[in-house]
């Protein structure tokens, strides 16, 4: 395989750079939870006759950092980009190589340099080099002092060796659709549209597309960390990364140093468990906003009863999108006014934007609204996408080997849109993205990482998207696991508070844990 030029392809790795440090946290709208129970556990160690581990290419490219960035670096930074090849298949380790996209970051001011600290945002989807980009950025100097900041774009994601079969155009009628189908008419819609997907992924890379998993992405952390030179793993994984961590974990305990799995998915809940969980999560976290406003008075400009204006806007976009005074002359359908206010349930730092965005909303601009949206879907403002769906609909199908009847899960749409009103419909309709992928499937092993150092499992109380019980499951679960709680709202929590970055920093450096079952406050 021709290696491409790290520099020639910078740019587009850096369309959206992720600047907080959750990343790209999200998972595909009604999509279950990336957490999926399988069978038997795997192998401990790669194939024998998998190929040597490849060097990674490494190019200077600060100043496209800069440039992506838009100013220049406050801190004393240098970044490089790099490239290496991994085994397309590692159950025939020979039959081709998918090459991994790599950023390291390093401070010119590194004294006792541990090594390299792996990071992963999540999704699965998300990008790994904008990740490392906004953690160079923003984590505490300590552990720039210590380690060089090395995110990759995990296989079928960004620029490794991505997952592209979806056009721009059908993401946004994907986007765009109701987005909690609850008539017979809407939910054999919502599968057509599965259906849709499945083919147009499956006539593109057959079954190649089971190579996109969890466990062979982890099985590649262990090659970079080979070639990093690392003789042991420090890693740093945000929601779909605890899944990847803990897999990492399960399959190579002795070579795990530390490892942070913030905003745990929960390892014991199946693919119906998970929705229902995400379902009650963002229900939750609506509540807490509404709360919030409702607190303000006049101050907040959704007013006294938030939830039943986003009803009021849900019912009125069906018919008749809200139109935008943004560019380009959108509109805001039903499916994007919902979409808008679950991407803001991530952060409580949107949730003033999320109010007013429901004001103009309700005064016939949709502009904030579809904002939000773009913001969650990765949406550009040319109208392209990352290739976050195309990735998160193939990795959660490989990982799973559910599946439902239409039948089945118009049952689960009646019975949670009871339970959970705002989002029980759409997650439960989200059940039927696997449902006809025929690709082969490698679901993830049951994981306690039997004989490895102690794992920080980081849990926030008020987590919509990894509710908190993930994590106190995940602790439990893993033979070393040692739980981290914060009090606090939105997903994930380091580096948000002092108390969690405090006992993070001292785990990642000294290696030091600090006691189970240790809470933070808000």
């Amino acid at each position: 395989m021709r290696r491409r030029s790290t520099r020639s392809v910078l740019a587009a790795a850096l369309a959206c750079v992720a600047l907080l440090a959750s990343g790209c946290t999200s998972v595909v709208q009604g999509s279950a939870s990336p957490a999926a129970l399988g069978g038997g556990a795997a192998d401990s160690a790669p194939t024998p006759s998998a190929p040597p581990v490849d060097d990674i290419s490494w190019e200077d490219c600060t100043d496209n950092v800069e440039s992506a960035v838009g100013e220049e670096l406050e801190r004393p930074l240098t970044f490089e980009c790099g490239t290496t090849l991994v085994p397309k298949d590692y159950d025939e380790p020979t039959d081709g190589e998918y090459e991994l996209f790599l950023l390291r970051g390093v401070s010119s001011e590194q004294t006792d340099r541990i090594g390299s600290l792996l990071v992963n945002p999540g999704g699965p989807g998300g990008s790994g080099v904008n990740t490392a980009i906004g953690l160079a950025l923003s984590l505490p100097l300590e552990l720039l002092a210590r380690f060089d900041i090395v995110g990759f774009d995990p296989r079928g994601v960004g620029l490794s060796s991505p997952v592209e079969c979806l056009s721009a155009s059908f993401k946004d009628e994907i986007n765009a659709a109701e987005p909690t189908p609850r008539t017979p008419q809407e939910v054999d819609e919502a599968l057509d549209l599965s259906e849709e997907v499945g083919d147009s992924c499956e006539d593109k890379y057959g079954d190649e597309l089971g190579n996109f998993n969890t466990t062979y992405t982890a099985r590649d952390m262990d090659r970079l960390r080979e070639a990093l030179g690392d003789e042991q793993l420090t890693y740093l994984g945000y929601s779909y990364g605890t899944t990847l961590g803990s897999t990492y974990a399960e399959l190579f305990p002795d070579r795990v140093r530390a490892l942070v799995l913030d905003g745990a998915v929960d390892p014991s809940k199946d693919d119906l468990e998970s929705s229902e969980g995400q379902a009650a999560g963002f229900e939750q976290a609506f509540d807490a906003f509404a709360a919030d406003c409702e607190a303000q008075g006049a101050a907040c400009p959704a007013g006294p009863d938030p939830r039943a204006l986003v009803y009021e806007l849900l019912e009125v976009a069906e018919p008749a999108p809200i139109p935008s005074s943004g560019p380009g002359g959108r509109s805001a359908t039903d499916g994007l006014v919902f979409l808008g206010v679950l991407g803001a349930l991530y952060s409580q730092d949107a949730w003033p934007d999320l109010a007013k965005a429901l004001a103009t909303a309700q005064a016939g601009d949709s502009v904030g609204v579809l904002e939000l949206a773009d913001g969650y879907t990765g949406r550009l403002d040319d109208g392209t996408y990352p290739n976050l769906i195309d990735a998160n609909i193939a990795i959660n199908c490989a990982d799973s080997d559910q599946s439902f009847t239409a039948n089945e899960v118009r049952g689960y749409i009646a019975e949670w849109d009871l339970s959970y009103p705002l989002y029980g419909a759409a997650l439960a309709s989200g059940l039927l993205t696997c449902t006809l992928w025929e690709a082969t499937r490698h679901p993830l092993p049951q994981r306690d990482a039997a004989g490895s150092a102690p794992i920080l499992v980081i849990g926030t109380e008020g987590d919509p998207a990894t509710p908190y019980e993930g994590a106190v499951t995940m602790a439990e679960q893993l033979e070393a696991g040692v739980l981290l709680t914060w009090e606090g709202e939105g997903h994930t929590a380091f580096p948000k508070t002092d108390c969690i970055t405090d006992a993070v920093v001292e785990y990642l450096v000294d290696l030091v844990a600090p006691d189970d079952g240790t809470t933070c406050p808000a």
